[in-house]
């Protein structure tokens, strides 16, 4: 039997039954409206609205209620109140409590505030926080290459080099976050951060160097010096960032000024063949002096060493002969002028013959022509 249809009232308060009329009893939902002066109400009232008038019929009734209808024991309002009060309460912590779970993607970090505080760091997954305002999850990406060009400016891309000369630097920088919390407390823009540290980094390490190396050969030992003193910087300002790379994609000089520049570079190019062609020329004569001089002082030697030994050799052979002379002055004397006569008198056509031996002169005709063909 519906309570609307007992006698006593419904459970919220007593009154004089009635059949659809005015006089039934107060539902704590409120006077259902029913079309066609009677039946269900056709649609529900406001949950919250609902709880004030209960809250509110409670505090005019001092907690009691009206007849019970025939004796029968009812629930009483301020058990059924207290219940369905702590089913409220503890649906709604519950949903505050979902409120808590958060998905954090791949490449992505969670930096769990407590209190606006740095608490943890959490990795990939789905997480638990408590919700707000205790801790709040903020989402940074990590390992995420993110590229900054610069040089399409023209004030950020001319830079002066060592030789002071102009050049027009085109470059990239990929970078990535490394420790979250620094990145989010202590880096307010960071695109702009990288952008002022790389052309910083850049000037730098052109204003130490020629701009030949920096146009044509040594990008690498460029990329690798700017690379190391962005991020030396960064480190300095503690912004959780790394420096993966730096691509230099141009370094030419300026439109302004290449015809000049070219012949700088030709000019250039001919001292070098000249330095080549010097140096090739040194490397050929220098041996070849050193190689001469070496050869007379060795001829030099050997015509030492052999006159020595010709003087040696004569003063030995007068002492031989200085001795024979004194054992034996007349042989020797006789001796020595006939030797001396040999050397002289064998180099001529003269013939000497002795008369008085009483020999047959035999004159050899075709030896002595023979001779004066040679002399002539």
């Amino acid at each position: 039997m519906p309570w609307n249809d007992q006698k006593g009232g419904g459970p919220w308060g007593g009154g004089p039954a009635g059949g659809g009329g005015s006089g039934g009893g107060d539902s704590p939902w409120g006077k259902p409206k029913a079309p066609g002066g009677g039946g269900q109400a056709s649609e529900k009232p406001d949950l919250e609205e609902s709880l004030k008038r209960m809250q509110e019929r409670f505090k005019r009734r001092g907690g009691s209620g009206g007849g019970n209808g025939g004796g029968g024991g009812g629930a009483s309002p301020r058990g059924m109140g207290s219940t369905g009060l702590a089913i409220l309460l503890g649906v709604g912590l519950v949903g505050w409590l979902m409120t808590g779970i958060y998905q954090v993607n791949e490449q992505e970090s969670a930096v769990v505030l407590r209190f606006g505080k740095v608490h943890r760091t959490e990795g990939p997954g789905v997480r638990f926080r408590f919700p707000n305002p205790i801790e709040i999850a903020r989402i940074v990406p990590i390992n995420r290459i993110t590229e900054t060009a610069i040089g399409e400016r023209e004030e950020e891309s001319l830079m002066l080099t060592g030789d002071e000369n102009i050049v027009d630097i085109d470059f990239s920088i990929n970078w990535k976050v490394n420790v979250p919390e620094q990145y989010l407390f202590n880096v307010a823009e960071p695109g702009e951060l990288i952008r002022q540290v790389g052309e910083s980094a850049m000037r730098e390490v052109v204003g130490t160097s020629q701009f030949e190396p920096i146009t044509t050969g040594d990008r690498t030992g460029v990329e690798t010096r700017v690379r190391d003193l962005m991020q030396s910087t960064l480190n300095t300002y503690q912004s959780g960032i790394e420096i993966v790379s730096i691509s230099l994609k141009g370094a030419t000089a300026p439109a302004e000024v290449v015809d000049v520049q070219r012949d700088v570079s030709n000019a250039e190019q001919d001292r070098a063949k000249r330095i080549n062609e010097a140096t090739a020329y040194r490397n050929k004569v220098v041996p070849e002096a050193r190689g001469q001089a070496q050869r007379m002082i060795q001829e030099a030697e050997a015509y030492r060493e052999s006159s020595v030994a010709n003087a040696e050799g004569e003063a030995a052979r007068f002492s031989l002969v200085y001795t024979q002379y004194q054992k034996a002055p007349r042989v020797t004397r006789e001796r020595m002028f006939l030797e001396t006569m040999e050397g002289v008198l064998g180099k001529t056509d003269k013939i000497i013959l002795d008369s008085k031996a009483g020999a047959v002169p035999y004159l050899p005709l075709d030896q002595l022509r023979g001779r004066k063909k040679e002399a002539q």
